[in-house]
């Protein structure tokens, strides 16, 4: 999503809001949980919320945190959260809510992954150990 795009659709929206998808399995509701695995239940919650809030915000921003201690199968669930997200709400900007910032190779791999893999169109960055920390993700233009 280009920035003429999201722009667009804050104008049209009229709001800047960002929804988190910070999906704690601790905290979902039982009827949610009810008859599915602990992966099944976090997708179907972040199904419910991208779906009842799209329409009042103009992005959401996955924490990769909760869904890297689910191990495999919680990168699953995020990359099935971004489709939902793509396929039913296509003027969404996605954000890879990851705090990065190491240096070198690990850091155009981890370009690589939110931008190629999981098809994030920004991911949160932490700066402090200088620029090569941020470079690798500057060369994807649109990102």
């Amino acid at each position: 999503m280009t920035t003429d795009q999201i722009y667009s659709e804050i104008k049209k929206k009229g709001t800047m809001l960002c929804v988190g998808l910070d999906t704690d399995y601790g905290k979902i509701p039982e009827c949610v949980k009810a008859g599915r695995s602990v992966l099944e239940a976090v997708l179907e919650f972040n199904k419910r919320i991208i779906d009842a809030t799209a329409s009042h915000c103009v992005a959401f921003k996955p924490n990769l945190a909760f869904y890297e201690y689910l191990g495999a199968e919680g990168l699953s669930v995020l990359e099935k959260t971004v489709e939902h997200i793509r396929l039913n709400h296509p003027g969404q900007f996605i954000i890879a809510d990851a705090k990065r910032g190491d240096i070198g190779n690990t850091t155009r791999m981890y370009a690589k992954s939110y931008f190629e893999t999981f098809d994030f169109d920004a991911v949160t960055l932490s700066p402090y150990m200088g620029s090569e920390t941020v470079t690798p993700f500057l060369e994807y233009p649109g990102k």
